[in-house]
């Protein structure tokens, strides 16, 4: 017979069967579809030498009115600026402690003793200024002095301990002085321990019943499976407790000795650390039920995380149920500032201190918190269905009064705001169940309210973007749309995200827009993963029919997670980060840091490969798998064995080598023992590959296996000939 074209569709269906998906993809990493044909995607760059303390979890690029850029990037411990190929910490402080005092026993650690309740928790990232030091500890004050410092333990409310990197050379008992600037702290790495949709609150807050103190006669070692606490009756039988920031779970309770046993320690991303007689212990067992109002708290079960916005050439960043900041781009030199609430011209000092999220009208320019205090001032009263809204052009005046456009609202369908979006004529307002769109209408109400759609809710505050008036979006049970009307999208690879993705870290998953090839793609954590490990991709452009199965591919490729990322509008080409959790950041410096991990500031669709921020180039390695292919005939398709004679590749680019394999098959059901073709390694000069396949069914895989190497697959020509029906 003659050469025969097999084509494939583009996009991969891991819906199908191996036979009901002749012609198509039915497997791929690190592979796009443009113009119908598939081909390995874009390398990417460090940004930067440095890599980034802890987890980023929001981007956001804007322009001051002199045409600078500057990119907010929004991490677990703080607020960073990526301006002039630099990064700058404009982290906003608490409040001073001045007078605090410094004690040493002749090892690395060094406790700081304050004269009222510091307010400091584990983990926190505290300033040291003004630092006189009694003699004795072998330090000097430029040790400490404008020195970051990683919390290790808080023993009694009005101490605390940091790690030095060499141990003290003696014996010092609360001498010196030393101004703390304790940051203000955002949130845990990652969503630590929460309920789904239906299930309880997800996300939700621990109520706080049931809390002792640590009386172990001495620390809790790191790695302890039992400890005594004060008073265990207050404790459920079996459960999970939160000791400072540590979450662990434990199987025994004896109340009569006080032991609580078989601990698995370091639960939710949390670190197994020391921790001191006195620590509080806090019952992490029972929440806020489905449907019931959340009770505040200051500890939250959420990731840190951030909404940055600008008004104008300000940045104005909101942490998770926590306070409104801004910094101003366009004052002299303002990456020596720090964002605050008392930035001069645009103070947040009226606004809600709890709020999910905010966003900024694109037109009226009102600062809108959603998910806010009903009582502003008071997080007690934090509604996280409630809506309020500044006066326009006034982000720090919320009195409604009938001169100004200030203004609430309260939502009724679902449990609470997750996020809201800009869209092209509306704002978008997700529950965790329902969609609304929000629009100016003037006095005297400003904003009107439409519910849009339901069972539609939004699984996390950064799983939704808008491009070209349509805003695209994942849910607890699909993928959506919205342009005007709320579509569900049918999705080829839904079953292989949704039967393995854990929706209990729904606040980690991160979407993005990459306009340079029409495509929408969310990262997300599989089951048993701690941080976003998996990626899912829609092709926008690729328009399907209403009701089928649009341009979808999927990422398992680890070196391509990533936790934000932002389109190539500010910037020519994608902005992202990636996290790696046992790696140690360079920016900004820390002493005593432990267990924050590290994320790299990437430059993506440039080269072939990853470029690390050492200069050293890490292989993208990618690759698509096909369904299986049979004979056509007159009889049919797969009525014959065939023979495969020879194939000619056909690559539109191909730079380097590429492998091709073929399998064969004699049924649909014997994938696992199909007969594996050795693969054949095809260059830019090859012509045919001879081969001796036999089999009623056909599949090939295209792949690169090194550095440099970039492809793009055109049709698959292939000898084949009738050879029997056995």
């Amino acid at each position: 017979m003659a050469l025969q074209q097999i084509k494939f569709a583009p996009g991969i269906d891991r819906q199908d069967t191996s036979v009901g998906a002749v012609g198509r993809w039915t497997d791929s990493d690190l592979t796009r579809f443009r113009y119908g044909l598939p081909e390995k995607i874009g390398g990417w760059q460090s940004l930067l030498t440095d890599t980034i303390v802890g987890v980023v979890r929001k981007e956001f690029a804007f322009v001051d009115l002199d045409g600078n850029r500057y990119v907010a990037l929004g991490t677990d411990k703080f607020l960073l600026v990526y301006f002039e190929g630099q990064l700058f910490d404009i982290t906003p402080l608490k409040a001073d402690i001045s007078g605090a005092t410094l004690s040493t026993n002749s090892t690395t650690t060094v406790t700081i003793t304050t004269s009222t309740a510091h307010n400091i928790s584990e983990g926190d990232i505290v300033l040291f200024d003004n630092v006189t030091l009694p003699s004795g500890t072998g330090f000097s004050a430029s040790d400490f002095e404008d020195k970051k410092f990683q919390v290790i333990t808080v023993p009694t409310p009005t101490t605390f301990t940091v790690t030095m990197g060499s141990a003290a050379s003696g014996t010092v008992s609360a001498g010196g002085s030393i101004t703390l600037k304790p940051y203000e702290p955002v949130g845990p790495a990652a969503q630590n321990y929460g309920y789904g949709f239906g299930i309880g609150n997800y996300g939700g807050t621990i109520t706080g019943v049931g809390t002792t103190t640590v009386n172990n006669s001495g620390v809790i070692a790191a790695g302890a499976s039992s400890f005594v606490v004060t008073d265990s009756s207050v404790l459920p039988a079996t459960g999970t407790l939160l000791i400072n920031s540590e979450l662990m779970t434990y199987s025994g309770n004896n109340t009569s000795t006080n032991t609580i046993s078989g601990v698995t320690r370091a639960q939710g991303g949390t670190a197994d650390v020391e921790h001191a007689n006195g620590s509080t212990v806090t019952n992490a067992t029972d929440f806020t039920g489905f449907g019931e109002a959340v009770t505040a708290s200051a500890v939250t079960l959420e990731p840190g995380l951030w909404s940055l916005n600008s008004f104008g050439e300000v940045l104005v960043a909101t942490i998770l149920n926590g306070k409104t900041f801004t910094w101003n781009a366009g004052v002299a030199s303002p990456t020596s500032n720090r964002a605050s609430t008392t930035t001069s011209g645009f103070e947040t000092t009226n606004n809600p201190t709890a709020t999910r999220t905010t966003l900024i009208s694109p037109t009226t320019r009102h600062l809108i918190h959603f998910g806010t205090e009903v009582t502003i001032g008071n997080v007690q009263t934090q509604d996280d269905m409630f809506i309020r809204f500044s006066a326009d052009e006034s982000i720090n005046e919320y009195t409604i009064e009938a001169t100004n456009t200030a203004g609430s609202q309260r939502l009724q369908d679902g449990t609470r705001i997750v996020g809201a979006l800009v869209a092209k004529e509306n704002i978008l307002v997700w529950t965790d169940n329902a969609l609304y769109t929000m629009k100016f209408v003037g006095a005297p109400f400003t904003f009107g309210f439409e519910q849009v759609g339901t069972n539609c809710g939004l699984i996390g505050q950064n799983a939704a973007v808008e491009i070209d008036g349509v805003a695209y979006w994942m849910s607890n049970n699909g993928f959506f749309s919205f342009d005007g009307t709320v579509n569900s999208l049918p999705c080829s690879v839904e079953d292989f995200v949704y039967d393995n993705i854990d929706t209990t870290k729904g606040q980690q998953i991160c979407a993005g827009i990459n306009n340079l090839f029409t495509e929408v793609l969310w990262w997300y954590p599989s089951s048993g993963a701690t941080f976003n490990d998996r990626s899912v991709i829609y092709n926008y452009g690729a328009k399907a029919p209403p009701g089928e199965m649009g341009n979808w591919y999927n990422n398992t490729n680890t070196n391509f997670n990533r936790t934000t990322w932002i389109d190539s509008l500010v910037y020519p080409k994608p902005y992202a980060t990636a996290y790696d959790s046992t790696a140690t950041g360079t920016f900004p410096a820390i002493v005593g840091e432990t267990g924050l991990g590290q994320s790299v500031f990437f430059e993506h669709e440039i080269g072939t490969d990853q470029v690390n921020p050492d200069g050293s180039t890490t292989a993208l390695l990618s690759f698509i798998q096909s369904y299986n292919f049979a004979l056509q005939t007159d009889q049919g398709i797969g009525e014959y064995f065939l023979a495969m004679r020879r194939f000619l590749p056909n690559f539109k680019v191909l730079t380097g080598n590429n492998q091709v394999t073929i399998s064969v098959s004699d049924y649909p059901s014997e994938d696992v023992t199909a007969t594996t073709l050795s693969p054949f390694t095809i260059t830019s000069r090859t012509t045919k590959v001879d081969t001796r396949a036999r089999g009623r069914y056909a599949n090939l895989k295209i792949e690169n296996t090194g550095a440099g190497e970039s492809w793009r697959f055109g049709t698959f020509q292939a000898d084949l000939q009738p050879d029997g029906r056995r």
